[in-house]
């Protein structure tokens, strides 16, 4: 697994709700918490904790859309997706993970208006 952030640079992902006033702050949060969410990741994937990457992105892929960012639902989705139905070694996910992580790490809070 690829440790490198900026391995597959993405554009800023925005939340929909970025210009929502009464939703700004809890998209501020949600950014906020990315990185404790990716490091989670990492070291799950790096334990071979299946059980511990299906809880996160179980979380993550709700969560996400709720805060208005739905590419990261959407990769958590497919990550959950894989983990549960698919019988690949876990290594074999690896790019499923990266995808996740990149898109997590591509989002960022509403600017200040």
């Amino acid at each position: 697994m690829d440790s490198n952030p900026d391995a597959e640079a993405r554009p800023p992902l925005h939340s929909a709700y970025e210009n929502d006033p009464d939703l700004r702050d809890l998209v501020v949060l949600f950014v906020d918490e990315l990185d404790r969410r990716v490091d989670s990741i990492r070291q799950a994937f790096l334990a071979e904790d299946v059980a511990a990457l299906q809880r996160i992105s179980h979380q993550l892929k709700g969560a996400a859309g709720g805060y208005g960012f739905e590419p990261i639902g959407d990769a958590a989705a497919r990550l959950e997706y894989e983990l549960l139905h698919d019988e690949a070694e876990l290594s074999a996910l690896a790019e499923r993970v990266e995808d996740l992580i990149s898109c997590c790490r591509s989002a960022v809070p509403p600017a200040d208006h």
